[in-house]
């Protein structure tokens, strides 16, 4: 009896802590030259929306999620919008998802510079807290045409752990959802979803951030 009592102890000892956040997700807004000032707010609302659907909001809660909003353009023009807010109520939800429909645009006329926008989001990391999944959800409507090619970052991301999903925006490049599949996304199970405009963007968001959260969910149960 002593012995087995022993032993059941020495397992809880040695078991791995589970980790307090699920899921550290960074969402890369797309604000270049040809995001007009009407498509810049439909992603804001769009993305604001689906953070506070039913399923994806209880997900982030129970995950106790962190949340970043960066805003990116061409080269040297990427910010950090909203820092890494940490997910633990659904006041929280609404709170992010308040400042995100309300936040200003940083800039209109510039490039796309898709690994850029990657590579200051993955650094954006160093300041997250230590969760089980690190996901980038980059979103954009156009090639990379500026700076670092994304796909030359995909070795460092998949060192730092970091796995890249994209919303392709089809407005004027139908074949930008093949270009974001060979060249953007990387990780185990990473995914691009097609937008066929800015006006289906909403819809699609709030499927992707399902998706994106749904294995957190699963998680937890």
């Amino acid at each position: 009896m002593l012995r087995s009592l022993f032993l059941s102890a020495l397992f809880v000892l040695s078991a791995p802590l589970a980790k307090a956040c699920d899921l550290a997700l960074a969402l890369a807004v797309d604000v270049s030259g040809s995001v007009d000032a009407k498509e810049f707010r439909i992603q804001m609302d769009g993305l604001a929306e689906g953070l506070r659907d039913p399923l994806v909001s209880e997900a982030l809660v129970r995950g106790k999620a962190h949340l970043m909003l960066v805003q990116w353009t061409g080269t040297s023009r990427q910010q950090i919008s909203l820092p890494w807010t940490g997910i633990t109520s659904f006041s929280d939800i609404d709170r992010f998802a308040d400042q995100v429909a309300t936040s200003p645009r940083v800039w209109r006329n510039f490039s796309t510079a898709i690994g850029e926008a990657l590579l200051v989001t993955m650094d954006a990391f160093a300041d997250a807290p230590d969760c089980t999944r690190n996901l980038i959800d980059l979103s954009g409507d156009g090639f990379s045409n500026e700076g670092v090619e994304p796909i030359r970052l995909h070795p460092a991301l998949r060192a730092k752990g970091i796995t890249v999903n994209a919303i392709a925006i089809e407005e004027s490049e139908p074949e930008l959802t093949a270009y974001f599949f060979e060249n953007v996304i990387v990780g185990e199970g990473a995914f691009v979803v097609s937008a066929t405009g800015f006006a289906d963007y909403p819809s699609r968001i709030r499927k992707k951030l399902l998706r994106e959260v749904t294995q957190q969910t699963a998680a937890l149960q």
